[in-house]
């Protein structure tokens, strides 16, 4: 099978190139070992269950021999063997070269004070299911890259994704192993990832039992909580409507089980003071690593979801916030979103490391492209207004499921979601 290229591919080739090593993380299945082994001048891997327990032998006993090999030496799913951790971060130390090691990861460890945090000498780098830039469904014919440096020409792109093309693969997701199956198939291994997740990851994130019931209700739940800022205690409240009486203190921990294993992805706010403090809602927006896990949760099938348009916004702006983030980590940026009780919001604003920074909205349908365009105007000319500390957005932009890009007379772009790209 012929490799994919992944957005973050050059960012690694970087990266190997500053410090020791590089530690890839993210949820199972969204391919890095696959884009790891690209690099690799050798591999251990450690889900390889047949060779798992002589490798913990040989961990107890020099665990020096575990790292000999061909640099980068890939460990794939590095925290099976937690020692693993400091003997790299050791050998790198007493060798002082960069392009070392590849570690790969699925679940942040639990704290342990025994884990060096490795500052210095390895590089993180974060990964996340396939954009659809990166499945191949987005043409690419406008970049996000050339949109921030102010160099695009936003004007007539066609998307070749129609609407329900678009909650197909809303409902399919970015799993690289989904590209190019049957529909069918293609659906069936979200829910598969949602069963791993309920029946064994939960618990083997940390060796501490969790109730495979309870994670499928709490999915659920945080599904129709999905691309919201509603409190925590909303959602604890769905939960218990649905499954009955549980304490906050054991929601906090399967929450938090949840995003040690990349599934939660939410997206922190932004604050401008555009206003007084008591006016800016400071609570994050509600995220998966992908839709289509909320979308599995909640069984819904690509034709349902179509027949929902509001359903099918919510998890299109997740769908956005993935491609997104992708995307803008490119090029030295990431995520955050606006909203005030004043009823003003923006769902993504994206910063860059070169203090370039944007405003963007989501809209499903090209009908609701109006209402987002005069959002984004509605806050540029607040911030021009009233922000000290920051300038004007140096882009706005809307992103939609449509079929044509244009650029306004006052410079707001509308991209549909299947012309973007990094």
């Amino acid at each position: 099978m012929n490799y994919i290229r992944r957005c973050i591919d050059a960012t690694i080739a970087l990266k190997l190139q500053v410090t020791g090593g590089v530690v890839i993380r993210g949820p199972k299945w969204c391919g890095k070992t696959t884009t790891a082994k690209q690099f690799a001048g050798s591999v251990l891997d450690l889900q390889n269950t047949k060779t798992l327990e002589r490798n913990r032998q040989i961990a107890e006993n020099d665990i020096s021999l575990l790292l000999k090999g061909s640099p980068p030496r890939l460990i794939d799913e590095w925290q099976v063997i937690r020692q693993i951790w400091n003997a790299v971060r050791t050998d790198i130390d007493e060798r002082g070269e960069t392009g070392l090691y590849i570690l790969t990861g699925s679940t942040t460890p639990t704290d342990d004070p025994t884990l060096h945090s490795g500052i210095g000498r390895l590089s993180f780098v974060e990964m996340k299911p396939m954009t659809l830039f990166e499945s191949g469904e987005s043409n690419g014919s406008i970049s996000l890259h050339e949109i921030a440096d102010g160099s695009a020409q936003v004007a007539g792109q066609k998307s070749e994704i129609d609407y329900q093309r678009l909650a197909y693969l809303t409902c399919r997701g970015g799993w690289p192993s989904a590209i190019g199956k049957s529909e069918t198939v293609a659906l069936e291994i979200a829910k598969e990832y949602v069963n791993g997740l309920c029946e064994a990851d939960i618990s083997n994130v940390d060796g501490r039992t969790r109730n495979p019931l309870l994670t499928r209700f709490l999915l659920r739940a945080y599904a129709r909580h999905v691309s919201t800022i509603d409190a925590d205690t909303a959602l604890y409240g769905d939960i218990r409507a649905h499954y009955g009486s549980i304490t906050d203190q054991t929601l906090i921990d399967y929450l938090n089980a949840l995003k040690r294993l990349y599934v939660l992805d939410e997206v922190q706010a932004w604050n401008p003071n555009l206003r007084s403090k008591t006016s800016i809602r400071t609570s994050p927006k509600k995220s998966f690593i992908d839709p289509s896990i909320g979308i599995a949760a909640l069984d819904i099938a690509p034709k349902q979801l179509a027949l929902d348009p509001e359903t099918f916004g919510l998890f299109f702006e997740n769908l956005v916030e993935r491609d997104l983030s992708v995307y803008a980590a490119k090029s030295g940026g990431h995520l955050r979103h606006y909203r005030d009780r004043m009823g003003l919001e923006c769902d993504h604003v994206l910063h860059f490391n070169n203090g370039k920074y944007g405003l963007v909205q989501t809209k499903l349908g090209s009908g609701q492209t109006d209402h987002g365009i005069a959002k984004l105007r509605e806050l540029r000319s607040l911030i021009e207004a009233k922000s000290k500390a920051f300038a004007a957005p140096d882009f706005c932009m809307v992103i939609n499921g449509g079929e044509t890009a244009f650029t306004t007379t006052d410079g707001i772009y509308v991209v549909p979601i299947g012309c973007l790209r990094e």
